[in-house]
């Protein structure tokens, strides 16, 4: 979308240089629905990212610690990264609800009902919290978290 905006605004200067005035090209709402897509996809892809080893953690503390006591650390870690998920998962949910019930909407130019925009940050959180849910079981049974080594060649290189 910024992109098209911005080819739009090329044409639009182009064709004042040529007649001496714009033709005022836009696309309505455009920074609104890329802000959307942005929260969209970030919060979507945050499971995936979680399972490739992507998130921010403290892999150099980790790295060192004894077998036995890197997978309590890791239980620990997950265990709170769950907490706070399902907390922020039902809060967003919560948040969707009460925008679908009250018509909030979106205040740019096109008005969007603020529901259908929320809903991907909470399904994406949702999935978090699954994917987080899964990782504790696994390694509850002992299984090594699916991150592991994924993010541990950085630090050699």
């Amino acid at each position: 979308l910024v992109f098209a905006q911005v080819c739009l605004n090329l044409a639009d200067k182009i064709a004042a240089a040529l007649t001496g005035q714009g033709i005022g090209l836009t696309i309505p709402s455009y920074a609104d629905f890329t802000g959307f897509f942005l929260a969209a996809s970030a919060f979507l892809a945050l499971a995936y990212t979680l399972r490739e080893g992507g998130h921010i953690r403290v892999t150099l503390v980790v790295m060192r610690l004894p077998e036995r006591a890197r997978h309590v650390a890791e239980i620990a870690v997950t265990l709170i990264a769950l907490a706070m998920s399902a907390f922020a998962t039902v809060y967003m949910v919560l948040l969707v609800l009460e925008s679908h019930e009250f018509g909030d909407r979106s205040a740019g130019m096109v008005s969007v009902p603020l529901w259908i925009v929320q809903m991907p940050v909470a399904l994406g959180l949702a999935i978090l919290t699954l994917a987080l849910a899964d990782e504790i079981y696994g390694l509850l049974r002992g299984s090594r978290p699916s991150w592991a080594g994924k993010g541990e060649n950085l630090l050699n290189e």
